[in-house]
């Protein structure tokens, strides 16, 4: 099982709560910038990031989806999420950081420490990410997490601020 904390030097990844939804929706989940290359569109309503919130402590109680609340512990910011879907063996990662908070490591502190957690279940052997071929900043925060490009996933995910037609993948992975 996940920790439902996990501390890093300048992070608390925390289960999310219903408070956070306010919190998401201030910092990034209108931001076009930062939902560019994400599977859905900007949020128009708190009322997006409340649903959002209650699909991921749900999916903690399921145990399907395990996400953490990304804080920065001095100011008490919340700045991100990042989560773990574990299936068969693999861990897959994702990551979303606000965009004030961008260039300045946290989203690979993050990555790192949640895949510390994945790969000390005994049963994922292979942590896996992937990213937009035009996303570099996220492809660089991987590499700098450890994880070795596996490959390119041809037309294999619809980002829907760029085009409603699938696009080119960047697959990322570390093993045991």
């Amino acid at each position: 099982m996940l920790p439902r904390e996990i501390t890093t030097e300048r992070l608390l990844l925390r289960v999310p709560v219903p408070e956070d939804a306010q919190r998401i929706f201030a910092s990034y989940a209108q931001d076009m910038e930062v939902t560019r290359y994400l599977t859905w569109r900007p949020s128009k309503k708190l009322a997006d990031a409340e649903h959002h919130i209650h699909d991921r402590i749900l999916a903690w109680r399921r145990g399907n989806i395990c996400a953490w609340s990304m804080i920065e512990t001095k100011r008490d910011l919340l700045i991100g999420m990042i989560e773990l879907r574990v299936k068969d063996g693999v861990a897959d990662a994702g990551y979303v950081v606000a965009r004030s908070e961008w260039g300045k490591g946290y989203a690979t502190e993050a990555l790192m420490a949640v895949i510390d957690a994945g790969l000390a279940l005994p049963e994922v052997e292979r942590v896996a990410a992937i990213c937009d071929v035009e996303n570099l900043a996220s492809a660089r925060v991987m590499e700098k997490a450890g994880m070795v490009r596996d490959g390119v996933l041809q037309r294999h995910m619809v980002h829907p601020n760029i085009a409603e037609e699938p696009r080119d993948l960047y697959s990322y992975a570390i093993s045991k």
